[in-house]
């Protein structure tokens, strides 16, 4: 199903000015990653801080590696996030204790869609990135954007992935995702958003239909 209004995810947060700029600009998430191996990797004492400072309404979402069911519990309390993003090799079971989970699946291929099959029925969405050898997310690169729109059959989709606000109507148009989410693209430096890049990205997404 087609959802005229796109949700926007800003990911990789990591200070309280990109967060209230990214809010204030019109996001509905932001994404607090707590992956070590990441450049963007926040502590969950600093996400907790930003996140007491956002204003309602505002979905905060953590992003985990293969991380344990323990490690995630205390840090989704301690912070206060909303929804979970498994970013790793999770099983389904792994990703089943949270009601609303993202699985990120890294798109090389059609042939990466078959484990949507598995997780259909336990997480709430998934979210297609570029598939990268050396990294796990944020790396800038786009996919087939044709492999989104067959992955729709199997839950909501959030296309991620090389997304800029030079491309970002061109793929909403194309995909008609429920949501996009943006890390690299609106960047001025790993960890640091490009405040002009990060308003542009959200007009040209809410313009798009």
């Amino acid at each position: 199903m087609w959802h005229a209004m796109i949700r926007i995810k800003i990911c990789g947060i990591t200070n309280v000015d990109d967060a209230l700029k990214a809010v204030d600009f019109g996001a509905d998430a932001l994404g607090f990653v707590f992956y070590k191996g990441s450049p963007r990797y926040v502590s969950p004492e600093r996400a907790r801080e930003i996140i007491r400072k956002l204003p309602p309404f505002v979905t905060t979402v953590g992003v985990f590696v293969d991380e344990s069911r323990q490690e995630i519990s205390n840090i989704v309390s301690h912070a206060g996030i909303n929804v979970i993003q498994f970013h790793g090799d999770e099983t389904p079971d792994a990703c089943s204790i949270s009601h609303c989970a993202i699985k990120a699946i890294r798109v090389k291929s059609i042939d990466s869609l078959e484990p949507l099959k598995l997780f259909r029925n336990i997480v709430s969405a998934f979210l297609l990135d570029a598939y990268a050898p050396d990294a796990l997310g944020g790396t800038g690169l786009k996919f087939n954007w044709d492999i989104a729109v067959e992955a729709k059959q199997f839950g909501r989709i959030i296309l991620a992935g090389g997304l800029t606000p030079d491309n970002v109507q061109d793929a909403i148009s194309h995909v008609r995702p429920y949501g996009i989410d943006v890390s690299s693209g609106v960047e001025a430096s790993k960890g640091k958003k490009d405040i002009q890049k990060m308003k542009a990205f959200i007009e040209k997404a809410r313009a798009a239909l």
